[in-house]
């Protein structure tokens, strides 16, 4: 039973590698490293989270065989990007870039804590120098509430 769970499990862990089709591989061993490093970075748009070196979907296959069709043309490995990107949107990188627009993504996140952390420090000092609360009752007031308490 413990060969089976075994086999189970190692099937389980190499399922990613049974992404990529003996078909899409490259002949140039150069040109395929190339190409599944380049496909490590891209989104596999069906599964959202999943790069296309690793998805099984039909669209990520799609994509696998761009990125070699552009390696084999003699394009750069920045062209192919610049490629898919152009075509698919930015949306299809696992590590969108931090230029333009998503600059604004990047920074918003530090800016909202700085200015959380900065709030609360405002808070906190100006809580410390705020006078001691002066008693509300007057003398005669004091005397009655004593008066009462010990009865």
């Amino acid at each position: 039973m413990n060969r089976l769970a075994l086999l189970i499990l190692a099937l389980t862990l190499a399922a990613p590698a049974f992404a990529v089709q003996p078909d899409e591989i490259l002949p140039d061993p150069a040109l395929e490293t190339r190409a599944r490093e380049i496909s490590k970075d891209l989104r596999c748009l069906v599964c959202r989270n999943e790069s296309i070196d690793d998805s099984n979907a039909q669209l990520a296959r799609d994509l696998r065989l761009l990125v070699r069709e552009r390696l084999v043309e003699g394009d750069s490995d920045a062209e192919v990007m610049a490629f898919v990107v152009d075509r698919y949107g930015e949306y299809v990188l696992l590590n969108p870039t931090t230029g333009g627009a998503n600059l604004i993504l990047w920074i918003a996140g530090p800016a909202m804590l700085a200015a959380g952390l900065g709030t609360a420090a405002l808070y906190l000092r100006r809580r410390r120098s705020a006078p001691e609360p002066q008693p509300a009752l007057s003398e005669s007031e004091r005397a009655r509430l004593t008066e009462i308490l010990k009865d």
